[in-house]
């Protein structure tokens, strides 16, 4: 039996928190990294708060990096690039109780939540959250540094370009294209391609707005 790798987990925030939940016997949890000097110590569940300097007391560590919300997805790139963590040492982390096709593809500094379903051919980029109970049909592409909520229904052959937000309940319908920083509001049912840096809702989701 393979020896379960340590890991920290960066930042000490909800998705980091989940993520708890999904690690398995993969990994050995070591504690959350976070740059909130408040945050620091132990947390009422036990577990240790580093700083930074914890990605170099433990060199072996993989590193799990999940920052981000609605309001500062955008932001996710720098930060997940800013913590200086060599490509390879960053963690794939799915849930005992998702399912991932043979044939999907996954990058690293992945987390997929309980009841995720990803089905063939389905291209997963780096730097991902997949909340729980998300469907990810066959051919979709999701690209790098993009969040997707919980219950979100992807169709066949649809893209998500990098550094999108996916709101919960949202129904992306097939063969359409999210362009790269845009966000789908709760609940939306998306009929058309997006455009970049667009912000969208409703049902069927209007434009609402667009992001620098």
């Amino acid at each position: 039996m393979q020896e379960a790798q340590p890991l920290l987990i960066f930042p000490y925030n909800g998705n980091g928190i989940e993520a708890l939940d999904c690690i398995g016997s993969a990994y050995r949890f070591i504690g959350f990294v976070d740059d909130t000097p408040q945050k620091r110590g132990i947390d009422p569940n036990g577990y240790p708060v580093f700083d930074r300097g914890a990605f170099t007391q433990f060199p072996d560590a993989c590193v799990l990096a999940v920052p981000g919300s609605p309001s500062s997805y955008r932001s996710r790139k720098d930060i997940i690039q800013g913590l200086g963590i060599a490509e390879e040492r960053f963690a794939r982390v799915v849930h005992p109780a998702a399912r991932v096709s043979p044939l999907a593809s996954i990058g690293s500094n992945v987390l997929i939540m309980a009841g995720v379903i990803v089905t063939s051919n389905a291209l997963i980029g780096s730097h991902i959250c997949i909340l729980p109970n998300t469907v990810v049909h066959h051919d979709v592409m999701i690209g790098d540094w993009s969040l997707i909520g919980s219950n979100v229904t992807i169709a066949g052959n649809t893209v998500v370009e990098e550094n999108c937000y996916i709101g919960s309940g949202t129904s992306l319908m097939n063969g359409i294209r999210v362009g790269s920083g845009a966000l789908v509001g709760l609940g939306s049912n998306v009929i058309n391609s997006v455009a970049a840096c667009t912000r969208v809702v409703g049902n069927p989701a209007r434009e609402i707005g667009t992001k620098d």
